[in-house]
């Protein structure tokens, strides 16, 4: 039997100009596995994990026909993307999802259901709230498609339809991105480009805010159209713009780890706090249905309909059905407390990966190669701790608590192998050098780069579908592109996190993770064509924000 060992008998070294000694051309063949998924999954409707795999053959012939990388090197880069994809990623999905299954079963989300019913039967407040303000405190604790799966499924609950439930909570997923996870995609920015990490938390401060402007106004208007923004934008408006000042204040002045916590609580805060004095003219519930004129819904009283709501549930049930989120924000929050974090810490392990002996023109091998493995303050085994202590503060028998889990992975077997071939996929095409051809291509750009910048950010993100990959992937590249045209090079490196933000919502990874969460394995294209104009509108809009903010009409936004 030949190992990957013996196959890498010799280092591979990168170059990213392999035809022709053309990166124009070069990058056209290096984009062929990416336009083969999302053509399968855009035009063709292909599922998502055939698309993925066809994408992955792709990635692997033109690693190795065209990168001449050794055939033993891209096989050990397609396990280990492969391996991530498993953990942690999907390990975080699983019990998030696992967490979900059990409140069901339950029937302790039904009264999660109608306890948010309470505060507002309107589906475009309910947007803004749970997949806006909700989600983006998920994104700030755990990140990696937690935020999508969970927030999806509490939509469809509060009777959204599935397709609209998981665009919805895809689109949602865009402004708290660049300081989710506590601000890891912030940290390693600034490891890999040597620059402030301070100074980056507040240029991109200054720019992912103008987003939490808007992204709600976007989320009422993909609920109920022109109608809906027209009676609900006091709702988005508010939540947006509490979301955005102290989004921009914490990052700015207090403490940059917690920025997303702040904002979303306070987002939801305020809208809550909205509701009691404003009500829309019309309640939109499920299946689109406006109720005109529910004056006891306009005040609040409890002889309406948010008042039946409301008396369904006593407050032990309605504690009960919060347990599981409010569990999941304390195991997280002392996660990040000394000498909790210290303890987890042992449980983290590196390893270079097997087979793989990489070095890139410089003669460094790619920090790709080296795999952490931190089972322990992984946030999926957090997520784990939590459902145990989910399970014991609901009083789930150990059987249904099985059974809970053994349905979870019944219902994301699909997404699991998407995801997994979809980090293959971007293993394989960063190990190779083809991402790096395409950026660099992109860099190339001269004096426009400020323009252009986001992109590169945005299609890290829909490679790898994270923000933190994407800047450990062109963080230095942003760099030395600004050096080279006189840019700020923190402008760059901070347009590189905002731009990514926004190609989360198209990322074949968590396309995957919502359609799978809301059932709809298979509608990922579908899924896909419903995101994108969005994804494209906001990008352009960050795109022309960073430009200017280059040039001295919006200079002095940058810190």
């Amino acid at each position: 039997m030949v190992s990957f060992g013996a196959l890498a008998a010799k280092p591979f070294e990168q170059t990213y100009d392999p035809i022709l000694s053309s990166l124009g051309w070069s990058s056209l063949v290096a984009g062929l596995p990416l336009l083969t998924v999302f053509a399968l999954l855009g035009i063709w409707k292909t599922r998502a994990h055939w698309a993925a795999l066809a994408g992955l053959v792709v990635a692997i012939v033109v690693a190795v026909a065209a990168y001449k990388m050794p055939i033993g090197q891209t096989l050990s880069a397609t396990a280990e993307g492969a391996a991530f994809g498993l953990f942690p990623i999907m390990w975080i999905v699983v019990n998030a999802i696992w967490i979900y299954q059990m409140t069901v079963s339950t029937g302790h989300f039904d009264v999660l259901r109608r306890s948010f019913g309470a505060v507002s039967q309107d589906q475009r407040v309910q947007a803004v709230i749970i997949a806006f303000c909700f989600g983006a405190l998920l994104e700030a604790l755990a990140g990696f498609g937690t935020p999508v799966a969970i927030t999806s499924v509490m939509l469809v609950a509060l009777g959204f339809g599935k397709m609209k439930a998981a665009a919805v909570a895809l689109v949602a997923n865009t402004a708290p991105v660049a300081f989710g996870a506590i601000a890891v995609p912030i940290t390693t920015l600034a490891k890999v480009t040597n620059l402030s990490e301070d100074t980056l938390a507040a240029t991109i401060g200054r720019q992912t805010p103008i987003l939490a402007l808007v992204v709600p106004l976007a989320l009422v208007y993909m609920v109920d159209g022109r109608r809906g923004v027209r009676q609900a934008w006091p709702a988005a408006v508010v939540g947006g713009f509490v979301f955005a000042i102290l989004q921009f204040a914490c990052s700015n002045y207090l403490f940059v780890a917690l920025t997303d916590i702040v904002a979303a609580l306070g987002g939801a805060l305020a809208i809550v706090l909205l509701l009691r004095v404003w009500q829309p003219a019309q309640i939109v519930g499920a299946g689109d249905v406006a109720l005109a004129g529910v004056p006891e819904a306009r005040s609040g009283g409890g002889g309406g309909p948010a008042g039946a709501f409301a008396g369904q549930d006593g407050r032990a049930d309605v504690a009960k059905a919060y347990a599981p989120y409010l569990i999941i924000i304390v195991v997280f929050s002392l996660a990040q407390v000394e000498p909790v974090k210290s303890w987890l810490a042992h449980g983290a392990t590196t390893f270079d990966w097997p087979g793989l002996d990489i070095r890139n023109p410089a003669g460094k091998s790619p920090s790709a190669t080296v795999f952490a493995f931190g089972w322990l303050p992984a946030a999926g085994t957090l997520l784990l701790i939590a459902g145990v202590l989910t399970a014991l503060a609901l009083s789930v028998r150990a059987s249904q608590t099985v059974r809970a889990y053994g349905a979870t992975l019944d219902q994301l077997k699909w997404a699991i192998l998407t995801v997994a071939a979809v980090l293959a996929l971007a293993y394989v095409m960063n190990l190779s050098g083809q991402t790096i051809t395409i950026g660099m291509w992109i860099a190339g750009s001269g004096g426009v780069m400020a323009l252009l910048s986001p992109i590169l950010g945005w299609f890290g993100v829909a490679v790898t579908g994270s923000d933190t990959s994407s800047n450990a992937l062109f963080g230095t590249l942003q760099v030395s592109a600004a050096k080279g045209t006189g840019i700020s090079p923190e402008l760059l490196a901070s347009a590189n996190s905002s731009g990514g933000v926004l190609g989360k919502m198209v990322s074949p990874q968590n396309l995957a993770i919502a359609a799978a969460a809301v059932g709809l394995e298979g509608k990922e294209g579908e899924l896909l064509r419903r995101v994108l104009p969005w994804a494209l509108g906001f990008l352009v809009v960050m795109c022309a924000l960073v430009y200017l903010q280059s040039t001295s009409v919006l200079g002095w936004m940058l810190p």
